[in-house]
């Protein structure tokens, strides 16, 4: 096997006939019950986007006594800083915490935040980062999108006298295979053991909005507010609108790639309704101009690829101080510099993500030659070029190429190696990286993450160590079925939708991780093909039997430059590609069988 990319099978996903009538009985259009049949989507209400239909508060342990906590530090115009993290979903969470508490009547001058370096500090609430909070002399940190595994943090702030609120989102640390909690005085995260809460899949801003709901409903039990608009005849104000928030809440969910279930397609639905409408904070309708996206018909696309790592690239490479106070400025002018700035990173960004990629695929290629077996079940990729804010995209990049469980090290300036890992669907990465603790106990120094996504710290002097142990979990765990890369398809496009109305209906649609975008087949004759910008190919094409004097109709391939066949079977996006004031639909292929 080469390191060329892997091609894959292509698969038609199952749309029941059955569901697909239910939905169209319903009022649903029959492209989009096929589409919602294939995702798992069996009756009209599943589709019902409203808030009410969202999951309750009361199910997610730990949330009545947050709010509790923050309800009597509000009284008591206790100081509280909020500790973030340095990603998107860390930088919005923060922001809704921020302006959340705002709302619900947090004192002017109680309320702060502090984000870690990611270079200085290392992730989560360590000693250091409470030692950095304490110049702001809390009473009270709240983490959000961190902390569950903060053993020594929270300790450290209670030993200072400091009360501790855990709000996230990851898996607990284990030790001896038991789960083990820091000592905080309340935790909230739909993963700890024992919460009922039906998604496991909220983002760490769901989770923080998700306080904000039930520290609202108690300080309206308190008779701070009224349960309605207006103000009662004692003068008490009415409730503040959280669904102003619900803007932050989308982008975070979406750009932290977690599965797309019910519930938090309801959640990113309604931010989408927002954003729409006009209805934005300056942070984000600036980053919508500095994207050179329209906001009127923004969709998850737009968090995921242009917003989303724009944010991102603040904590990769500078500091994620600029995203944040881009999300919590009341001012245009303010958030339109900021954006700015956080533009002009992200293309510092994504021309050093270039650079270590070429650098990873060319030592990707010399493992691959070196072994006799071809691509290893697991790629382990260390260079004293890499830099360390970039690891995680390089390692998707790879895992998207060669569908192998990867990680990528680069030295921090503790001269520790940092490794970021992105896995493929069968294979744990977290678990993984347990295994190779208990297999070797003196490798890792710290490590932590999900199922997709994990990060790990070690000693350049254990990293052959690592990677030899990484690799034989690989080939325990996967087969020849799991590490061949399967497309999941929508079947063929009847010509009655090959229109920019109908990109435009699809586009409406929430999709995400788990819930992924229509992709469809047909096979196509090749009528010409020329490379763009020397790396992108320009496609002409017909559909097999439409016949010579059928249009011609417009596809093009990101990122490949090699030409292909007169006829092929062709997986592909809809995309609608505007010039000069025209519009003209165009096919965004995804793969060829």
């Amino acid at each position: 096997m080469s390191s060329a990319p892997v091609s894959p099978t292509i698969r038609l996903r199952d749309a029941p006939p059955r569901a697909v009538w239910a939905l169209e009985q319903a009022g649903v259009p029959p492209l989009l019950a096929r589409l919602y049949a294939g995702r798992g989507v069996r009756a009209a209400d599943e589709l019902d986007d409203g808030l009410a239909r969202l999951l309750p508060p009361a199910a997610l342990r730990g949330v009545q006594a947050a709010a509790t906590l923050l309800a009597d530090a509000l009284a008591q115009q206790r100081r509280i800083c909020v500790v973030a993290d340095y990603d998107c979903d860390g930088a919005t969470a923060c922001a809704v915490a921020i302006r959340g508490l705002r709302l619900l009547g947090a004192a002017e001058g109680t309320l702060h935040y502090v984000v870690p370096d990611r270079a200085v500090h290392g992730y989560g609430l360590t000693p250091a980062i409470v030692d950095l909070a304490q110049a702001q002399r809390p009473d009270l940190l709240v983490t959000v999108d961190n902390g569950i595994a903060s053993l020594q943090g929270v300790a450290h702030a209670r030993a200072l006298g400091i009360d501790v609120l855990v709000t996230d989102h990851h898996l607990p640390a284990l030790l001896d295979d038991e789960v083990v909690l820091p000592d905080a005085n309340v935790i909230v995260n739909p993963n700890q053991p024992g919460c009922g809460f039906a998604s496991k899949n909220l983002a760490g801003v769901g989770v923080m909005f998700y306080v904000l709901l039930a520290l609202r409903a108690e300080l309206r039990q308190r008779g701070a507010f009224t349960a309605a608009g207006g103000q009662a005849g004692d003068g008490t104000p009415a409730q503040p609108r959280l669904d102003t928030l619900l803007d932050l809440v989308a982008l975070g969910t979406v750009a932290d790639v977690v599965r797309l279930d019910a519930n938090n397609r309801r959640l990113v639905a309604q931010g989408l309704r927002r954003i729409r409408n006009g209805q934005m904070q300056p942070g984000v309708a600036a980053l919508f101009r500095a994207a050179a996206r329209d906001p009127r018909r923004a969709s998850g696309f737009d968090f995921g690829f242009a917003l989303g790592p724009r944010i991102n690239a603040a904590g990769r490479l500078s500091d994620m101080t600029l995203g944040i106070e881009c999300l919590v400025t009341d001012d245009p002018a303010r958030a339109a510099a900021l954006a700015a700035q956080l533009d002009a990173i992200n293309r510092e960004r994504r021309d050093l993500e270039g650079g270590m990629r070429e650098q990873a695929e060319a030592l990707l290629a010399q493992l691959v030659q070196a072994d006799a077996a071809g691509t290893p079940a697991a790629l382990a990729i260390f260079d004293e070029g890499f830099h360390e804010g970039v690891v995680g995209i390089v390692a998707s990049r790879l895992k998207d190429r060669v569908h192998r469980p990867t990680f990528v090290f680069a030295r921090g300036q503790d001269g520790l190696l940092k490794g970021s890992g992105r896995s493929i669907p069968g294979f744990h990465l977290r678990d993984a990286l347990d295994l190779v603790s208990k297999r070797h106990p003196d490798v890792l120094v710290r490590f932590g993450g999900h199922a997709m996504a994990a990060g790990c710290t070690l000693d350049h002097a254990q990293f052959e160590t690592f990677d030899a142990a990484f690799r034989r979990i690989a080939s325990e765990w996967l087969d020849a079925a799991t590490l061949s890369r399967t497309l999941l398809s929508d079947g063929p496009l009847g010509i009655e939708h090959f229109n920019a109305p109908t990109v435009r209906e699809i586009e409406a649609q929430v999709w995400g991780q788990a819930f992924e975008a229509p992709v469809f087949v047909d096979e196509v004759e090749i009528v010409s093909q020329r490379l763009v910008g020397e790396k992108h190919l320009k496609l002409a094409l017909r559909l097999a039997g439409e016949g010579r004097g059928a249009p011609l109709r417009d596809a093009i391939w990101f990122g490949h430059s090699e030409p292909v066949a007169a006829t092929v079977r062709l997986a592909y996006r809809l995309g609608v590609d505007e010039y000069n004031g025209r519009e003209r639909v165009q096919m965004i292929v995804e793969a060829i069988a």
